[in-house]
């Protein structure tokens, strides 16, 4: 069997990559040729989005799952037989290997940029979360798009810059996601860790959050008497504190202030749709 050489490789991953609009813009990954999409929870801003594929298509996207902790969602397009990409393990990724990474930066539809793995797993400061950290280039709009080895096969989801290294979501972290759906207890936000605190991306309707009048653009800086230093700190809280009251201090502008928030196991999860 024939090898593909790499402009086959990196031609295929574009053509499974997604332009997101709405509520800002963003990449994503088709995972299904039935129009499952999978990206950032703080790319899918809004419950209802513009995808735009490879060849020019713009479809309507519903959201429909989301996962604050895992910074992890899908989205569902009405169309078939779309060129989907191929998961890859992400335990098997050792340092050195060749990455590539696929998205939108900027208004540059299909940029691409290559680099090689550091490491996976946990990154100082940023809590117990696993990440594939590789030095290939992120800019805003890459968020939510393909990190692939070598043989196009994705293996994270790119996600921020930290300590000079991309973060992608590890793709074995995504198809726990997809199976079993997003984590019961949220407050309800999507966050990003900066070295003050979690800076609140977005509130979700009616979640603890919003009855708690937080805003975007909020700064959590702590609960019940502890910091904030990863997402992690923030999940802690919410674990140690199901059912009942908890003082969460947060910075809105140079002025400091606090908020019980009550946070309940839900009923019913919204559990993601598997290819």
């Amino acid at each position: 069997m024939t090898t593909p050489d790499f402009g086959e490789v990196a031609e295929r991953l574009r053509r499974s990559t997604v332009h997101i609009h709405g509520g800002g813009s963003g990449s994503g990954v088709i995972w299904s040729a039935e129009g499952l999409i999978v990206t950032n929870a703080h790319v899918a801003r809004d419950d209802r989005a513009v995808v735009e594929t490879w060849d020019g298509r713009k479809l309507p996207a519903e959201l429909k799952s989301l996962d604050h902790r895992r910074d992890l969602a899908t989205m569902q397009v009405d169309a078939a037989a779309l060129p989907a990409a191929t998961a890859g393990d992400s335990d098997a990724l050792r340092p050195g290997e060749l990455v590539m990474a696929v998205g939108n930066p900027l208004g540059f539809t299909g940029a691409l940029s290559t680099g090689v793995v550091h490491a996976v797993g946990p990154l100082g400061g940023l809590g117990r979360r696993s990440w594939v950290q590789a030095d290939v280039r992120l800019l805003p709009g890459n968020s939510g798009g393909p990190l692939a080895d070598a043989r196009g096969r994705v293996v994270g989801i790119n996600t921020m810059i930290a300590g000079g290294l991309a973060l992608a979501v590890p793709s074995n972290t995504v198809a726990d996601f997809l199976r079993r759906g997003p984590s019961d207890i949220s407050l309800g936000v999507v966050v990003q860790p900066i070295p003050e605190g979690l800076l609140v991306l977005r509130v979700m309707p009616g979640s603890a959050a919003e009855q708690a009048s937080l805003l975007t653009g909020d700064l959590l800086v702590g609960a019940g008497g502890r910091e904030f230093r990863s997402p992690d700190d923030l999940s802690d809280a919410l674990d140690r504190n199901v059912g009942r009251a908890l003082e969460v201090s947060f910075l809105r502008g140079e002025r400091r202030s606090v908020r019980q928030v009550t946070v309940r196991l839900p009923a019913r999860r919204m559990v993601a749709e598997a290819a």
